[in-house]
């Protein structure tokens, strides 16, 4: 006769989130032993992890904290929206961008190896929760901004949740201002930023290679163009002088009222408050930014799983 009931089952299965049948074999082969049955699980889930590890992960979700004048953003990616919706993944992505809070690197693999609240490390839980939600899932990026006085003001567009969403931003405001002047400030700067993609602070921290291309575009319009080689240089400066200034934070016209400078709304706010103002940083993560999602026939995807 087993030595587990019903109740034991049906408590392994929330511990884990293994299907019905694949508990009560895990129940059967460790004679009833739940914490035995875990372990058996997760050493078979391990493997399944190790199978999904190579699927894209685009969805999930962005976690934002906030403690003192500090702030984080981390992006933890997984293949479906339905997994971002997930009670243990969206607290997975709270508890991690706690850790990552704590942590003075912007390296997620630093964050991987560290300690989960939970026990074992951010990595090790993440294997965890591969095997047991089904899917591939990935901590991918983490950054951090700071001030030695002000605040640090999130911002989440379209929210999941307390501190997850699909746009997470942080405005960074040194000054001796008060709170509540930099707070509503802030605010405002970050819905900018969730909406007008700023590349960069400035023109000058714009990438490189970004900019190049940008020349290169642009080159190749004025020479189109047929006009002489000293026009088309100053074609060339002119479009590149405008790629910088619309996509520099600082240059960017706020949308708010679609007439005035980030920089000067910044340096009215200070003037009015009696003290200066800097924006000294930001953070913009976008939910799957930069990851190429493979395009799939569901109704193909149905029809092979059928077929066998």
């Amino acid at each position: 006769m087993a030595a587990f009931t019903a109740a034991d089952v049906k408590a392994l299965r929330e511990k884990t989130g293994a299907g019905m049948m694949d508990a009560k074999k895990a129940l059967e082969e460790a004679n009833g032993d739940i914490e035995a049955a875990i372990d058996a699980l997760r050493a078979k889930g391990l493997a399944t992890a190790q199978k999904k590890s190579s699927r894209t992960a685009a969805e999930g979700l962005v976690g934002v904290a906030v403690a003192g004048t500090k702030g984080v953003a981390v992006e933890v990616n997984s293949e479906t929206d339905f997994v971002a919706k997930n009670e243990q993944f969206q607290d997975f992505v709270r508890k991690t961008t706690a850790v990552a809070l704590a942590l003075d690197t912007d390296d997620a693999e630093a964050l991987k190896a560290s300690a989960y609240p939970d026990g074992g490390t951010v990595g090790e839980k993440l294997t965890g929760n591969i095997a047991t939600i089904g899917e591939n899932q990935q901590v991918r990026r983490m950054k951090s901004v700071a001030v030695s006085q002000g605040v640090v003001v999130p911002y989440m567009h379209n929210s999941a949740g307390e501190g997850l969403g699909k746009i997470g931003v942080l405005v960074a405001l040194e000054s001796a201002a008060s709170a509540d002047v930099l707070e509503p400030l802030g605010k405002q700067l970050a819905m900018h930023i969730a909406a007008a993609f700023p590349m960069a602070l400035d023109a000058d921290s714009l990438d490189a290679e970004v900019i190049e291309r940008e020349r290169k575009i642009a080159a190749e319009k004025a020479a189109e163009s047929g006009k002489p080689a000293e026009v088309q240089e100053k074609m060339v400066e002119g479009a590149v002088k405008k790629f910088a200034k619309e996509n520099a934070l600082l240059s960017q016209v706020f949308v708010m009222d679609n007439k005035t400078l980030i920089a000067d709304v910044v340096a009215k706010a200070g003037k009015d408050a009696g003290t200066e103002i800097v924006l000294k940083d930001y953070v913009r993560f976008q939910l799957g930014e930069g990851i190429e999602k493979e395009e799939s026939d569901f109704a193909a995807e149905v029809a092979a799983a059928v077929a066998g």
